[in-house]
């Protein structure tokens, strides 16, 4: 018989809760639904009311259930973890809207494993321990923390981040943050997150951002050292030699390539650039060369959108950007490298709490 389990736990504006889990989760929902349990909008499953000799004729009744559909019913020793999660929402400076995630069957939390941006514990966990549901925390900025019970250990919490949207996957990336391990108490978590995962995890996205601009800015290089030899020679490799018309269609090819990975630049250059304190730098004399990188993006940004503008007029004012960006991206990644995301998280020892985002229909995430 397919593995079919019933975790109960306590919520704390709902009661005994009910969560199915496991390869035959559905009969862990067909003996919910049997015994008088009903389903929530995120899929959590409640008692119908608050009375207590009714609750518990209710839970008794669905031992009874689960034995026959051969459920197996444990309870948990924690509290629901939406409770935790939005405990830790409220003390977390700014707004967090938190989720309920249900993974019912096992292979749905592998549906993580592609956006989890995590190089510690928390990955090896989704990829090896059973989890059977987490919660999400996500902020105005749209970083999305993931919050689950760390297996093995009966107070423990785990928290760890999805790939910044811009990255879309985050599987396997080096400059990814290592998920951290949380107390049971809201202030002391809380804490953790904003003054050690935050800053950690902020300093990962610059990096990232770096790196996307630096290896979409290498391969427009090597397109280009391509295209340059292609004129030189005036022939595809050994290739009889190339007409004018040829060599303005190899150009035109070398356009288009080296637009869809400027697309690159243009999306992580501003933050960077803004980020940039030459002056603070052994090198202030960048100052001028970055004023010039930016102009070369501003001017680059209506290229796609300018429908008046001839092939001519698109390839020059692309040329010159790309022109510019080649010439002058050691300066640049240089100062990016100096520079340091400039958001700070605090934590006061006794923050008042904050209210939360209104809580979102259950997604769970893909």
């Amino acid at each position: 018989m397919a593995d079919a389990r019933i975790i109960l736990a306590y919520g704390r504006d709902t009661g005994i809760v009910a969560i199915g889990h496991g390869e035959g989760y559905k009969a862990a929902h067909q003996a919910l639904a049997a015994s008088g349990f009903r389903r929530g909008d995120d899929w959590v499953y409640h008692l119908p009311n608050t009375d207590e000799d009714a609750s518990r004729a209710t839970v008794a009744g669905l031992v009874r259930h689960a034995t026959v559909h051969g459920v197996e019913v444990t309870t948990s020793s924690r509290r629901l973890i939406g409770d935790t999660a939005r405990d830790i929402a409220r003390l977390l400076p700014g707004q967090w809207e938190v989720r309920i995630e249900l993974y019912s069957h096992p292979v749905w939390q592998q549906d993580l494993v592609p956006w989890l941006w995590d190089s510690g514990e928390l990955a090896r966990v989704v990829q090896n321990e059973r989890i059977p549901y987490a919660a999400t925390l996500t902020d105005t900025a749209r970083t999305t923390l993931l919050l689950v019970e760390r297996p093995g250990h009966q107070l423990d919490y785990l928290v760890g981040a999805f790939a910044p949207e811009p990255f879309e996957e985050g599987y396997g990336d080096p400059h990814a943050p290592r998920s951290l391990t949380l107390p049971p108490f809201a202030g002391r978590a809380a804490r953790t997150i904003a003054d050690r995962f935050l800053p950690a995890y902020e300093r990962a996205v610059h990096a990232r951002r770096i790196a996307a601009v630096a290896e979409a800015l290498d391969r427009i290089r090597t397109e280009h050292n391509t295209w340059a030899a292609i004129v030189a020679s005036g022939r595809y490799s050994a290739a009889p030699p190339l007409g004018a018309t040829a060599l303005g269609e190899a150009a035109e090819t070398f356009l288009n390539r080296a637009w869809a990975e400027f697309l690159n630049v243009m999306q992580h250059a501003p933050t960077l650039l803004d980020r940039c304190r030459p002056a603070a730098t052994s090198w202030p004399e960048d100052a001028r060369v970055l004023a010039q990188l930016a102009d070369a993006l501003t001017d680059a940004e209506g290229l796609g959108r300018d429908a008046s503008l001839t092939r001519t007029e698109r390839d020059t004012r692309l040329w010159a950007a790309l022109d510019t960006w080649l010439t002058h991206s050691e300066p640049f990644l240089r100062q990016a490298r100096a520079a340091t995301p400039p958001r700070q998280h605090t934590v006061p020892a006794a923050a008042p709490p904050r209210q939360a985002l209104p809580r979102g229909p259950h997604a769970p995430r893909r």
